[in-house]
């Protein structure tokens, strides 16, 4: 995985983001020797969201097909999570 630090980010600025992306999808960013944040492109985020979407909906499914729900009007319901 590319690594930068917050220097070189703060240096050479967005460009140094653009030539590690160009290498791989992700890149880390240090603050101090730690690993800090994470940056990736766009097409990259929205493929993850697509993924994490797809996962709360298998998770949905299986929870529907197991009895996993409750059936409440919407007083009901807002009773129930304002506790």
């Amino acid at each position: 995985m590319n690594i930068i630090t917050a220097n070189q980010l703060k240096t050479k600025g967005v460009s140094i983001i653009e030539s590690k992306l160009a290498n791989e999808n992700e890149l880390v960013i240090t603050v101090r020797g730690k690993e800090k944040y994470v940056v990736m492109d766009m097409q990259q985020y929205h493929y993850l969201r697509e993924c994490e979407l797809d996962v709360a909906l298998q998770e949905t499914r299986a929870d529907y097909q197991n009895g996993k729900f409750i059936t409440e009007g919407v007083e009901e319901h807002i009773k129930r999570i304002t506790k």
